[in-house]
């Protein structure tokens, strides 16, 4: 049965997708079966791993109860679940549902034998479509900007994970925070990174992502940043923060 992890920042602009993407890459680079679920009506994830955001069937179809989760393979092999702009209205088409909040799980649930990891890029909000993913999950990744204004609003988000925790799904846990956009020469990131770990202990993963423009440009070519530059300094914190995850996680099998 497949680990499902959700990807969570309500705050956008941290790394929320290039984590996504680039996690699921590697985890797939070491042998693993990845599914990616494209949960924003942005649909970043969708258009930066190089499919169509125009599809008719995804996501939004799957959650209004038309069709199962459709899996379409990108040009690397990477298995999606594509989003499209529809999804703005799905809170609003599923509010009146029963058990709205379970609606992703349940949609899951038909192909989580298929898989070893299901990673969720929730859209940067606290929305039903973000407590879905929640329900469905085992465990969540927080990205976190080395910026001043990345802790406004942690707060609300571990409140949140904590409700949905006692109230919807008692196995979800925080597997770590992840600190992106890291630049050790400036002496603000170093600072901000201390309040982080300071803040959270042994919640922060030791692995950060250092600002590189590998990262932007892998998107812009709709590649994850292992088949776009491989040697790159992005590819080599995503990968160590691979391996990180995955040992960290191994102790909760």
């Amino acid at each position: 049965m497949a680990k499902i992890v959700s990807i969570i920042n309500h705050k956008g602009g941290v790394g929320k997708t290039a984590t996504a993407a680039n996690l699921g890459a590697a985890l797939q680079i070491r042998g693993k079966r990845v599914l990616l679920i494209d949960m924003d009506a942005q649909s970043n994830l969708t258009d930066c791993l190089g499919v169509s955001t125009e599809l008719d069937d995804t996501i939004y179809q799957a959650m209004r109860g038309y069709i199962p989760l459709p899996i379409v393979k990108n040009e690397d092999g990477l298995d999606i679940v594509p989003s499209c702009l529809d999804m703005s209205a799905i809170e609003m088409e599923i509010m009146q549902k029963y058990a709205r909040e379970q609606i992703l799980h349940k949609l899951i649930s038909q192909v989580q034998e298929q898989y070893d990891y299901i990673l969720i890029d929730c859209p940067p909000s606290l929305s039903i479509l973000t407590i879905n993913a929640m329900t469905a999950s085992d465990c969540i990744i927080i990205p976190v900007e080395a910026e001043y204004l990345a802790m406004r609003g942690m707060g609300r988000l571990t409140n949140v994970i904590h409700e949905v925790k006692n109230n919807l799904n008692p196995k979800l846990r925080i597997s770590g925070i992840l600190i992106t956009k890291y630049d050790r020469r400036k002496n603000f990131n170093q600072d901000i990174q201390e309040i982080i770990r300071d803040t959270f202990q042994g919640d922060v993963f030791t692995t950060t992502i250092r600002t590189n423009v590998a990262i932007g440009e892998a998107t812009a070519a709709k590649h994850d940043i292992f088949h776009y530059a491989p040697k790159s300094s992005g590819a080599e914190d995503y990968a160590s923060f691979c391996d990180e995850f995955l040992k960290k996680e191994s102790t909760f099998n």
